[in-house]
Order: C-alpha cells, then sequence, then structure tokens
C-alpha cells in the first residue's frame, strides 16, 4: 500500500501488485518464484542478497519502490545472483 505524503508517497506493506512487479523482473531472468522471499514489510534502503538456506531475498524500498524495481536486474547480478 502507497501512502502519499508531503515528499511524495512511502510504501507501507508489499502488497500483490509489489510483488507482481518484482516477479516480472525475476522471470525475465529465469530465477524461480520458489527461490525468492520476499518480505511483506519494505524498508529504506530495499536489498538483494542470497540467504543462508540459498534462497533469494527481496526486500523492497519502501521510500523509492519504482527506482527498486527499474535497478532490480543490476541489484541481482551485483549480488551475483544471475
Amino acid at each position: 500500500m502507497l501512502v502519499s505524503g508531503h515528499g511524495g508517497g512511502v510504501l507501507e506493506e508489499v502488497t500483490m501488485r509489489e510483488i507482481e512487479a518484482i516477479f516480472a523482473v525475476t522471470d525475465r531472468l529465469g530465477i524461480s518464484r520458489e527461490a525468492l522471499a520476499i518480505p511483506l514489510m519494505p524498508r529504506t534502503p530495499g536489498r538483494v542478497r542470497r540467504l543462508p538456506n540459498g534462497r533469494i531475498e527481496i526486500v523492497a524500498d519502501a521510500s523509492d519502490f519504482a527506482g527498486f524495481v527499474a535497478g532490480l536486474e543490476a541489484a541481482l547480478r551485483a549480488a551475483e545472483i544471475v
């Protein structure tokens, strides 16, 4: 859910809309949805990392979700996930 304030929008929770935007990137890269862990609480900054169990954690950025998704492929590559 995106809440607008004086400084723009802040993502307060990750909904199916945000998850589908993340899937659009990961599907294109051939990453299995089963390999992903997407917490429902966003953070600033967002992050991408491989968890000890091998899954890929994608924490959505609360303050700039659109920018986060735009840079997600680069973040996955930088983390050597793809």
